[in-house]
């Protein structure tokens, strides 16, 4: 489908966007330092004007600064003239900060009023889909017609309407063999949904269906309750040609929370039972919760010193919104300082001096409060920031405590059930295992609908389509839409911006309510390799830094999980983590260590051609829905192409699991044929947008499936030659050639190649394979073995087998 013009004069409106300052300044940027403390984001509702804004830095270097600032950075880089550029989620002190600091802060991409368009449209959806659900939907035929074409094949048409429009509703239809048949006996399809500009029209074939014999009728069902039975006649216009397959996709429609998420998957597996279940991963969220908190101070100018705020023992919604609390002036002299509760309500009668002047200053209320066993255990009072606490403070109407969260009463705030929808035939672990996951990042909403996206392809085209149906029959495959679901819930409904998942891991001076959008912690830097603190870059151990890694590798119960699918089940063999955006298709290694730039261990040869021969399928895939081109520069392991992602779960799965496991970023730059320039589309692009990046990557993991079960069926072994490159007097330089992305074993000393031999290298990125010196003649014995243990020959390494590859090599006239 290509891009609306509508769309695109909407982000060539938005490249145009000036900064604008509305909300009241807060405390900019630190200075360059190894882990500053970022500023505030004031309010989850006004979000203190945060927009996602360009940066042009000179190189490389310039990024890994605004990483070491705590800078939020959006997974986005491209090379532009006067050096590269990068996105950041920045508020406008922050920009401010850094503009300030040398850097080249640019224009606005997306900020708040598209966030509120795209929830208007979502509820509008929404709502749509509740209308629909509530009555049995009607059907509307439009036409039904067999007509031949080619070598006299039949040829099946219909197109359908339904008054439930959602992404939700699906029709299927049956038809009999002719006159006098059973009414099914033709056979049945699922129907494919066919929209316009975003617009729903009808249902249909892809492409006209092949069968054996002219029906007299079609019945179409709706999973609403709707049914209709028309006749089918022959079509006398002009013959199509056959397809070469039916397929049926586009079952998203608008940008869905985890609570959709989860809902959709599970009522998946219960409509197709014999070939998916439902896993329950063992470790619960901490759920979409937080205590509830009141400020009393401005914690600005003189008032620093006499701001404190509370906290709720409770979460708010286990109690702690209930909590209420008052300062009062006694009104009489000489009062002491004292404390009161009543239920749940909180009197902090202030003392007073002999002329009845108001004397308690900030940290005697904090400790009064602290100090009191009915209020402490309610509540635990502390001094804002960096508050000395000297201050007096001032008689404060009674105050409810509150969470801030916004979200609709459907969403719970209990730890979160994650779930991940196990799809295949075989579900005994003798299949390979393929492991999709999305949402990671909070604020990447296209991420979870691809997943969905993927899940209904599979198990509604298993009955028609033989491709899927060998994907299904011959993989295991294991789908978690939404790996975040607390960051995400909180993404949807209180900021947007969020990036981590829910959990406050800060101290006091960083855990006053102004702060509540900048805690979390980043679960893909959460894992334990090439972390934080295994000195790698791109990760903090700051609490309101956007990369906070945690407390601890592996802190969290959503990175655990993800831990614990794949040990559980070993046969997983292949993984995909899914995030946006830019366009970028990546692989391990992906983190360094800033000095000298010590990547981890790069993956062998035979691995990285691999890679990059899956990458030209994988990647034609993508291009197949509307002919978005990941760029080639935007291809290859993620420390090439991107940064250092210190702690990631593609390393972890790597090197901990040997998991061959990709990246992708959707949302590649769209090209603007009026302007002729490629624009970003950021983390929640409006829906007509995210749609089709689902679509096309959705197109991608199955390209990944593909590759998957060729790994798993591939019994071909590989072929290797020895290539002389080069020769001196003195010397000879050789290589190997292999057919196929395969790793070359070799020794050069007469003995017998086995897999603890030298193995051929690479020359350097991207550079192809090494070529070996020497400086004798030498005989060199060698074998190829290919990534699923095809070994050349059928030669055993681990035998005493002599059928290796054998060659002499001369060097000048030397013996």
């Amino acid at each position: 489908m290509r891009s609306s013009p509508r769309r695109a004069r909407r982000y060539a409106a938005a490249l145009a966007l000036p900064l604008a300052i509305t909300l009241n300044a807060l405390p900019a940027l630190a200075g360059p330092s190894p882990d500053p403390v970022p500023p505030d984001r004031a309010s989850s509702t006004a979000q203190n004007g945060v927009a996602l804004m360009r940066v042009v830095v000179a190189d490389q270097s310039g990024v890994d600064k605004l990483v070491a600032l705590g800078v939020d950075l959006a997974e986005y880089s491209k090379p532009v003239d006067g050096g590269v550029e990068v996105h950041a989620v920045l508020s406008p002190d922050e920009a401010r900060s850094l503009r300030d600091q040398g850097f080249d802060v640019r224009d606005a991409i997306s900020d708040q009023s598209d966030y509120a368009a795209n929830l208007a449209e979502r509820r509008q959806a929404l709502a749509s889909a509740s209308a629909d659900a509530t009555e049995t939907d009607t059907l509307t035929p439009l036409r039904a017609e067999w007509f031949t074409s080619l070598d006299d094949q039949r040829f099946l048409s219909v197109e359908v309407k339904t008054s439930a429009t959602d992404a939700q509703t699906v029709l299927t239809a049956t038809w009999d063999s002719g006159p006098g048949t059973a009414p099914d006996s033709g056979g049945t399809a699922t129907m494919s949904r066919f929209t316009d500009a975003g617009q729903y029209m009808y249902h249909r074939f892809n492409a006209p269906l092949p069968i054996t014999a002219a029906p007299t009728t079609v019945t179409i069902t709706s999973n609403r309750g709707g049914s209709i039975t028309v006749p089918v006649t022959k079509w006398l216009g002009e013959p199509r040609k056959a397809p070469s397959k039916h397929y049926v996709q586009d079952f998203v429609d608008h940008y869905m929370d985890p609570t959709e998420v989860t809902g959709r998957i599970v009522a998946l597996s219960k409509e197709f039972p014999k070939i998916s279940e439902i896993v329950d991963l063992p470790n619960k969220t901490n759920g979409y919760r937080r205590q509830a908190q009141a400020q009393f101070g401005t914690g600005s100018g003189s008032a620093l010193a006499s701001t404190f705020y509370v906290t709720s023992k409770a979460y708010g919604s286990e109690g702690g919104n209930d909590v209420g609390v008052a300062l009062v002036n006694p009104g009489t002299a000489s009062a002491p300082l004292s404390v009161a509760v009543n239920g749940k309500d909180v009197t902090v009668n202030l003392a007073t001096d002999a002329s009845g002047t108001v004397t308690s200053t900030a940290s005697q209320v904090v400790a009064a409060l602290n100090g009191s066993s009915a209020a402490s255990a309610l509540l635990t009072a502390s001094l804002y920031r960096t508050s000395t606490g000297t201050g007096v403070v001032a008689a404060a109407p009674a105050t409810k405590l509150t969470d801030n969260l916004k979200a609709p009463a459907s969403v719970s705030r209990q730890p979160f059930q994650m779930k991940a929808l196990r799809i295949g035939k075989s579900r005994n672990g003798s299949k390979t295992g393929v492991f999709l996951y999305c949402q990671e990042h909070a604020r990447e909403w296209v991420t979870p609908i691809t997943c969905v996206e993927t899940a209904e392809r599979l198990l509604r085209n298993y009955a028609q389509d033989p491709d899927t149906r060998k994907l299904v029959d011959d993989l295991d495959i294991f789908i978690v839409p939404t790996i975040n679901p607390d960051g995400a819930h909180y993404s949807m409904y209180d900021y947007n911006m969020q990036r981590r998942n829910m959990v406050n891991y800060c101290a006091a001076d960083a855990a006053d309510p102004g702060r509540r959008n900048s805690w979390g912690v980043d679960l893909n830097r959460n894992f334990s390799v090439g972390s934080v603190r295994d000195g790698y870059n791109g990760g903090s151990t700051t609490c309101t830094s956007d990369t906070f890694a945690g407390p601890a590798e592996l802190s969290e119960p959503e990175t655990r999980n993800e831990v614990w699918l794949t040990e559980k089940f070993p046969n997983i063999k292949f993984a995909m983590n899914t995030h946006s955006y830019g366009g970028y298709f990546m692989w391990p290694p992906g983190a360094y260590k800033t000095a000298g730039r010590e990547t981890l261990p790069r993956t062998d040869l035979g691995t990285e051609e691999y890679f990059w021969n899956a990458s030209t399928h994988i990647l034609s895939a993508v291009q197949g829905w509307r002919g978005t081109a990941i760029w080639p520069g935007r291809t290859g392991p993620v420390i090439d192409v991107l940064y250092s992602a210190a702690g990631n779960s593609a390393d972890e799965f790597w090197y901990n699991k040997g998991i061959i496991g990709w990246d992708f970023e959707v949302g590649a730059d769209v090209y603007d044929q009026a302007t002729k320039q490629y624009l970003a589309v950021g983390f929640q692009p409006p829906f007509e947008e995210g749609h089709e990046e689902a679509m096309e990557f959705s197109n991608g993991q199955i390209g990944i499936l593909e590759v998957a079960r060729a790994y798993d069926k591939d019994r071909q072994r590989p072929d290797s030659t020895l290539v002389v490159t080069g020769r001196t007097d003195t010397s000879t330089t050789f290589t190997f050639n292999v057919d196929e992305p395969a790793n070359v074993y070799y020794t050069l000393d007469g003995s017998r190649p086995t897999l603890s031999s030298p193995k051929l290298t690479s020359s350097g990125m991207r550079e192809g394979a090494a070529k070996i010196s020497i400086d004798k003649t030498t005989e060199v014995h060698w074998f190829a073995m290919d990534l699923a243990g095809n070994v050349e020959k059928n030669y055993k390494p681990d035998g005493n087998g002599k059928n290796y590859g054998k060659e002499t090599v001369t060097v000048g006239g030397k013996p």
